[in-house]
């Protein structure tokens, strides 16, 4: 069920309190020369829509919030962010009208790495204040990655920002806004990979530091997109779909 289609009577007379209430979160960022910057709130949009579409009477999806914290890509043009507490507060004013609209489980599907943080802190704020409700928060990436890896044919650094992974799920899915011409590596040779600053998104980290994106890319394009195709993409949103979904299946029970 999609919010954005019903009126204020239907959302009254829905059991809200019975569905889990889905709230994708994007960006406005750049992606390299290849990309458009609506790529992190096109891919989560479209990951968070077929969830809704295979569990129709049990998720009420949200539209997504696509302005995101963007701060480490502000030295590249386009660019629209949200600083870190400012986006907190965004995150938990939208969830305080979430439950006052009769949630009680939430499940915030993030689409862009730098809304991890901010996010997680925003989720301490609203456990305080509303300690029945359940919100719980993914990157889709995070719950598929034995999907990721066994699609994925790059090498350790392939798979960053605007790479082999999100270059192929908006060829399948908005083909018209890629341009492969323009799409080239970068990156890996400003990231050592070593134990402790390893430059790849499924690579974790034993320790946390901060850079600007224009300090480990000259073109804004972390990874091996070259490596991207259509048809992987299809391959990786239709893997993806069914691990986020196994985790719906899961939280419903909760």
């Amino acid at each position: 069920m999609l919010l954005e289609n019903l009126s204020w009577p239907e959302v009254r007379e829905l059991k809200v309190a019975d569905k889990i209430v889905l709230f994708p979160l994007g960006s406005f960022e750049q992606h390299g020369h290849h990309m458009p910057l609506t790529t992190d709130t096109d891919i989560v949009t479209a990951v968070a829509r077929r969830l809704e579409q295979q569990r129709p009477q049990n998720i009420l999806c949200l539209p997504t919030l696509w302005p995101g914290h963007s701060t480490h890509h502000l030295a590249f043009p386009g660019t629209l962010s949200v600083s870190q507490m400012p986006y907190i507060t965004l995150v938990c004013e939208m969830c305080r009208s979430i439950v006052k609209m009769g949630a009680t489980k939430v499940f915030l599907l993030n689409g862009h790495g730098g809304n991890d943080i901010p996010v997680r802190a925003a989720l301490r704020e609203l456990k305080t204040e509303f300690p029945q409700v359940q919100f719980v928060f993914a990157s889709y990436w995070s719950l598929s990655s034995p999907t990721i890896r066994k699609v994925r044919e790059s090498e350790p650094g392939g798979l960053g920002h605007a790479c082999e992974m999100e270059a192929s799920l908006m060829l399948y899915l908005h083909p018209e806004k890629v341009n492969m011409k323009k799409a080239f590596r970068d990156g890996r040779s400003k990231i050592p990979q070593d134990t402790y600053r390893k430059g790849d998104m499924m690579a974790s980290r034993p320790i946390y530091f901060v850079n600007e994106f224009d300090e480990i890319s000259d073109s804004g394009t972390v990874g091996y997109p070259d490596l991207a195709s259509a048809e992987k993409g299809k391959r990786f949103l239709e893997g993806i779909v069914n691990d986020v979904l196994e985790f719906v299946d899961d939280f419903a029970k909760w």
